[in-house]
């Protein structure tokens, strides 16, 4: 919290992102829980005990209206190793279908087949009962989390954009196409979508003031996906309500967005953000930490700087030396302050011997940071 206020800290924070140690659960039979596996031990004990902990929560409405409920089935199966799951929407004479898998050994969700598949069906599913903001808030996860944690880290609220929402009813493919080629039609589906997040955002920054939040979907609008200029349409258009009601009641907004930033970072700053992840470096991403801590430092708590791919694949003392220089540009000359993270985490069942050293590097070299003061 003193990172986020832009106080003094005897430290850079350390996160290792959604490895949390309050999360996982080794003792879950569910076979699709790859921490069960015991070389997962370690570092969620690592995370536990040695880093700071950010635990993302996502926020439900009580009572929330869902006006597809009744035209909507689910079906769930499991072919060999997967379990796929899905979703029928059928209303009037259009049926609209979006199925979703998930491997036993990987810890992510692929979406294999989408809701739109082009403008057409665009065009048809905004005939359809739009969402509408109903219900409130219920904070007991949150607040759930923020006692099992006790001081030893912080809950960040998690919540989607308009962006992100409209983007996954297509492939990816078919989203460029629709939100480049049809700018009219694409705003009014993100229009829907921040009918229902702009009060829901003000209503939980009420229920839970003061709290981290995390703000996904931009990169949708990054390159290369999409020019530059819709990054102004489609993101700082609909985000910054979002931003500026997590602020009124004291949040901290941060923005999350992959990849190459240099030519949209005028952008999310325009949001008026208090942060940014994950800020990958190059060649991954585009321009380099010092160079965003040099121009944005002073309005955003820079998170990241690692990629995720280093920490499974680089050895150690190569690993060390992009930790050593993301502390140093990170933390150069006057800004709000850093926190030294990893763009994601390893999602396979098995965590290498490798990995593991390599986070365990990433909380040697800060506490080092920390005698040295």
């Amino acid at each position: 919290m003193a990172t986020l206020q832009g106080e003094p800290v005897d430290r850079p924070a350390v996160s290792f992102y959604e490895i949390n140690g309050l999360d996982e659960r080794p003792d879950d039979p569910d076979p699709f829980n790859i921490y069960s596996h015991p070389s997962w031990a370690p570092l969620i004990e690592l995370a536990r005990e040695k880093s700071d902990r950010i635990v993302m929560r996502s926020v439900p409405l009580r009572a929330a209206a869902d006006p597809l409920a009744e035209c909507t089935t689910v079906e769930t199966w499991t072919e060999g190793a997967s379990r796929y799951t899905r979703r029928t929407i059928r209303y009037g004479r259009r049926v609209f279908t979006a199925t979703d898998r998930r491997d036993r050994d990987v810890n992510t969700t692929w979406r294999v087949e989408h809701f739109l598949k082009g403008p057409d069906d665009l065009r048809a599913w905004l005939e359809l009962p739009g969402p509408v903001y109903a219900g409130e808030p219920d904070v007991t996860g949150v607040l759930a989390a923020e006692a099992a944690l006790g001081d030893s880290g912080i809950v960040m609220i998690d919540t989607a954009d308009p962006l992100c929402l409209a983007a996954d009813l297509f492939p990816m493919a078919e989203y460029t196409v629709v939100a480049a080629t049809e700018p009219a039609l694409f705003h009014r589906l993100l229009e829907r979508f921040a009918a229902v997040l702009w009060p829901k955002t003000e209503a939980v920054a009420a229920a839970v003031p003061g709290r981290l939040w995390r703000i996904y979907g931009p990169e949708y609008a990054s390159v290369p996906y999409l020019h530059p200029r819709f990054f102004k349409e489609y993101v700082v258009r609909y985000d910054t309500p979002m931003v500026r009601a997590i602020q009124r009641t004291g949040g901290y907004a941060r923005i999350h967005c992959h990849g190459r930033l240099r030519a949209i970072l005028d952008d999310i700053a325009a949001t008026g953000c208090d942060g940014l992840d994950p800020i990958e470096p190059p060649p991954q991403g585009d321009v380099e930490l010092r160079e965003v801590r040099e121009k944005y430092g002073r309005q955003m708590v820079l998170f990241g700087n690692l990629e995720a791919s280093d920490i499974e694949n680089l050895p150690t003392p190569e690993f060390e030396v992009k930790i050593r220089r993301a502390l140093a540009e990170g933390t150069a000359g006057p800004g709000r302050g850093f926190v030294l993270m990893a763009s994601s985490c390893p999602y396979g069942r098995i965590l290498s011997p490798l990995a593991l050293a390599n986070y365990r590097k990433m909380v040697e070299v800060v506490e080092g940071v920390k005698r040295q003061t």
